[in-house]
């Protein structure tokens, strides 16, 4: 019997595109993975932790926002006063909510910084490089594989967090 694969898929539509279009529908698909994982919840429900670190579903939406504005607009685009956030503190508050953090709200942040990061990245190419703070330099496709890590390592992790919460489970 013939497996299907849905179609819809970015990483599928892209199987046989140039490496661009690979990398930059892998980063999308784990994106949405992401917002799929929050969606539908009650802010009580994305922002319990139910593991034993600071780690929710709403502060990984959070922190994943940080992660799009540090690696784009920052490195490839900054604006003045834009600083790259390297600390220990400046980490376990991009996962610590807020009473304003609302899940509407930090799935509009997130789609906000997700679409500037993709405006930015579409006016360089791979290979441009730029000085990092504390890697030297980093290429832009460094900076795109590097964001695909960090966004699946997360979607992973809000996966089995919304599994938790309430049963629902996969990446779709």
């Amino acid at each position: 019997m013939e497996q299907t694969i849905d179609p819809t898929l970015g990483p599928v539509l892209a199987r046989t595109g140039d490496e661009r279009a690979v990398l930059d529908s892998f980063l999308d698909f784990h994106r949405g993975v992401l917002l799929r994982k929050v969606r539908g919840l009650s802010d009580a429900d994305a922002g319990r932790r139910l593991v034993p670190s600071a780690t929710t579903l709403a502060g990984l939406v959070k922190h994943l926002t940080l992660v799009e504005r540090n690696w784009f607009p920052t490195l490839l685009a900054p604006e003045p006063g834009d600083v790259y956030l390297t600390s220990e503190e400046d980490a376990v508050a991009s996962f610590t909510l807020g009473d304003q953090d609302t899940v509407a709200g930090l799935t509009e942040a997130y789609e906000r910084a997700c679409a500037r990061s993709r405006s930015i990245a579409a006016r360089f190419d791979l290979d441009h490089v730029v000085p990092h703070p504390q890697l030297g330099e980093v290429s832009l496709r460094w900076i795109l594989v590097h964001l695909i890590e960090e966004t699946a390592r997360h979607a992973g992790h809000a996966d089995i967090l919304r599994e938790l919460t309430d049963g629902e489970s996969g990446a779709i």
